[in-house]
């Protein structure tokens, strides 16, 4: 997907990709992108967590925005309140949030 493109891939360019994705409501994109930037050897951020994981909360995909956010300590990444709260809001949203 990605990888065809002939443009500079950095963390940057990942992150408005995947942001994109979540606004526009396309949680799986935004997922595969995602993988797509580890493929690449790029490492991930804050913000590409916090994009990727609300893009899961906007389409109701707890169970992905849990695996997420479960990744980030894996990472030098630190989860925040952005991660937190869309990961809430995900569980939140399919009445997960009492299990």
């Amino acid at each position: 997907l990605i990888a065809s493109a002939k443009l500079k891939m950095d963390h940057i360019t990942f992150n408005a990709a995947i942001s994109s994705c979540e606004k526009s409501g396309k949680w799986e994109a935004a997922l595969q992108i995602f993988h797509e930037m580890a493929r690449c050897g790029v490492e991930f951020n804050a913000v590409t967590c916090g994009a990727a994981i609300s893009a899961c909360e906007k389409g109701c995909e707890w169970e992905n925005a849990l695996h997420l956010l479960g990744t980030m300590p894996l990472s030098t990444v630190e989860s925040n309140t952005i991660t937190y709260s869309a990961t809430i809001s995900a569980c939140e949203k399919v009445g997960k949030w009492a299990t």
